[in-house]
């Protein structure tokens, strides 16, 4: 009824005021963002380990939030989001920019890069 525009704005009103959930899949969504905003503050990134046991939801939800990305079947406004955070898409490609970096300021400071 409430998608079809049907229900009564005292119903709407009613169940608004109980904390009715309206769109499960995007209360769930927005829970799990929220749950990485917290992993964020308390670690400075978004890049929850897949051996991370205290966090095994929110492990998953980050994985299928890659591949929905991907696919291109996130939408814009769950991109944007992430993206607000420093959400990491292609971890591998970070972890290897990182390094690379990290070699060119060594050459810059040794003048090679043998690094032992």
């Amino acid at each position: 009824l409430y998608k079809k525009n049907t229900l009564s704005s005292s119903c709407v009103e009613q169940l608004n005021s109980i904390g009715f959930i309206w769109d499960p899949l995007d209360h769930a969504w927005n829970e799990h963002f929220d749950q990485l905003c917290v992993f964020k503050a308390q670690n400075g990134n978004c890049c929850v380990s897949q051996n991370d046991v205290q966090n095994k939801s929110l492990v998953g939800w980050v994985r299928r939030q890659r591949v929905l990305y991907k696919k291109k079947k996130l939408s814009s406004s769950c991109v944007e989001q992430l993206n607000s955070i420093g959400f990491i898409w292609d971890p591998l490609d970070h972890a290897w920019n990182e390094h690379f970096d990290q070699l060119c300021v060594f050459k810059a400071q040794n003048g090679n890069c043998c690094v032992s």
